[in-house]
């Protein structure tokens, strides 16, 4: 019985009333100028301290700290404005000034990060041994190191100015190409548009010429704005590598490495262990495909289900599965996702004129999130909602820390969002009303790992190939479909009939100006969580405290020692990663077992 009536549709007025018409968010931005020249002023007249007891840069980290989180908070909003309705031409002119404001705050820490930077180190040790400084020494720190290597800060103030309208402005036009992309469908003889959030949830459908129908009118509809798509692609990842250039950055992964402070060696054993156990999944996808009726899988069958059993949960009914099977786990995670349901923190609705995808947004002045999908009643859809939830629950986690010290990093970022969707995933499989029901969400299950292991690991491959070749000169389309081809190939071991050669037109994470590289950290987050999950699972609700305590720590130290402390293990070497492909292999191994003789 479900005890709540919850909406699918967010609450955005809380904070700004009036949507992209919003008087009371101009007035937020106004504020934000203002403060933005106050603090400019003040690390201009800033003097570099030359002694041990200097109470100066407390009171700028405090001016930092402040427009730093109304710039978030600005941000949030718009990114929601944009995705509730892709067709809002002033939430675009909101991002543009939003932009314009975070470009300026950059400039403004450069200048801030240069003087940090030239603080002598014995000075600088003292100060950060006093009381109000000690618990934040490591972003201080972070930012003193990552100062270093950068140019000098006029001409890193030059690059923040160009970037609005270059880097950051083929970003924006990545969204308003997309926008405008509609896919043709008929349902029941009659003719849709539907937009690509729609048109993706389709790829799970169980009907074969559905899939096929869609496959073929979204691959026709982005090679349509290939061209476009990419020269806005070479574009964006030219003006980055001219950038890497003059601060003579030679490794195309230094920045992504750096912002989600991890090393070399760990990214490059995760990759290794991954490619040499790859056979079980390559082995999966040729029975999925038996099961099917099909020789090999096309890149449309992959999200297929398999089985009888096709499960729906209406929105309120998976939110209440999402509830029960969190109360298992802990106390705090079950009331602030009763919260986020109760409040209308989340936009589930299935209507046209949404962007494709979800995601998780934090408002930190108000210590609220926001989250997006488009929620269709799949098993999957509900294991993305509480994706998305964990997300939101790492905000939360981190809300007595210093608001210096929540600036984690997207790989443990995936972390707390894969926890909380193998809480749900793991609960399905194991309260499956019949076998039917279990093998089909055993492999909703499995296709994750999938995803991560395969999927991910194309985007991986791809990126960094084509960040090599963009060095020499402009990418054409063919030659980008050509890249992504043999990258799918080889993630997939050649598993696979038909492939996805648009897919670097196709996936957002490509174009995002953020963040660089938005792939590899998801693969992280999914096997880090893995041996968080075994030992949730191992000790029970008691293991909520140290859950939480790892999670406070998320932002204030590399991966590396986050693995070290909580969980006692070297990230930089082949055994942790091998138990976490190990338990995805355990599920594949089911599947392959409980399918033998069908």
């Amino acid at each position: 019985m479900v005890s709540s009536t919850y909406s699918l549709i967010w609450d955005l007025d809380v904070f700004f009333e009036g949507g992209s018409h919003s008087p009371q968010f101009i007035e937020h931005l106004d504020k934000i100028k203002i403060q933005l020249d106050e603090f400019d002023t003040s690390v201009d007249e800033w003097k570099v301290p030359n002694q041990k007891d200097d109470s100066s840069l407390s009171a700028l980290l405090s001016e930092l700290q402040q427009i730093s989180e109304n710039i978030r908070q600005a941000g949030a909003f718009v990114s929601c404005l944009q995705a509730q309705n892709t067709l809002d031409s002033r939430a675009n002119e909101l991002r543009g000034m939003v932009t314009t404001l975070s470009s300026r705050f950059s400039t403004i820490l450069t200048n801030f990060d240069e003087k940090l930077a030239k603080i002598d180190k014995e000075v600088w040790n003292a100060l950060i041994e006093q009381a109000e400084l000690q618990e934040i020494h490591f972003v201080l720190n972070e930012r003193r190191t990552n100062a270093a290597e950068k140019l000098p800060k006029e001409q890193e103030a030059l690059i923040n100015a160009l970037s609005i309208d270059g880097y950051h402005g083929w970003g924006e036009m990545y969204d308003t190409i997309v926008s405008q992309i509609k896919i043709p469908f008929i349902e029941n003889g009659e003719k849709k548009e539907l937009s690509v959030g729609q048109a993706a949830n389709k790829f799970s459908s169980s009907d074969a010429n559905v899939r096929k129908q869609i496959f073929e009118e979204w691959e026709k509809a982005w090679d349509k704005q290939a061209d476009l798509l990419a020269g806005t692609l070479n574009h964006l990842s030219g003006f980055r590598l001219s950038v890497y250039k003059q601060r003579g950055w030679e490794h195309i992964l230094k920045e992504a490495l750096t912002y989600n402070r991890m090393k070399q060696e760990t990214l490059d054993v995760m990759w290794e262990v991954i490619t040499d156990n790859k056979q079980p999944f390559a082995d999966f996808l040729q029975r999925k495909a038996e099961l099917l009726g099909v020789e090999k899988l096309s890149w449309a069958d992959l999200d297929a289900p398999v089985g009888e059993a096709n499960t729906v949960y209406n929105y309120q009914e998976g939110a209440e599965f999402i509830l029960h099977h969190f109360a298992a786990f802990g106390d705090e995670l079950t009331a602030f996702t009763k919260k986020a349901f109760e409040d209308s923190w989340i936009e589930a609705e299935d209507r046209p004129g949404k962007r494709p995808g979800g995601f998780c947004t934090s408002f930190p002045k108000s210590n609220q999130s926001r989250i997006f999908m488009t929620y269709s009643g799949t098993p999957s859809n509900v294991s993305t909602l509480a994706h998305e939830l964990g997300h939101a629950f790492h905000s939360y986690a981190l809300k007595d820390t210093h608001p210096l010290n929540r600036g984690y990093a997207m790989n443990v970022a995936e972390t707390a969002s894969t926890f909380a969707e193998m809480i749900v995933s793991d609960a399905a499989v194991q309260n499956a009303k019949d076998e039917d029901e279990k093998l089909a969400l055993l492999e909703d299950k499995i296709q994750r790992s999938v995803a991560l292991l395969m999927n991910i690991h194309a985007r991986y491959l791809f990126e960094t190939r084509f960040y090599e070749e963009r060095k020499k000169g402009m990418v054409s389309k063919a030659r980008l479909n050509e890249l992504m081809e043999q990258a799918q190939k080889e993630a997939y071991l050649d598993s696979l009939d038909k492939y996805h050669p648009t897919f670097w037109g196709s996936k957002l994470h490509f174009f995002i100006t953020g963040v660089p590289f938005y792939n590899f950290p998801y693969t992280f987050g999914y096997l880090f969580s893995l041996g968080i999950y075994a030992q949730a699972v191992k000790e029970g609700k008691g293991y909520e405290k140290k859950y939480m305590a790892m999670l406070e720590d998320t932002g204030s130290m590399t991966v590396e020692e986050l693995a070290e402390k909580h969980l006692g293990v070297d990230l930089t070497k082949r055994d942790f990663w091998e138990e976490g492909v190990k338990l995805c292999i355990k599920d594949v191994e089911e599947f392959m077992e409980m399918t033998k003789n069908k």
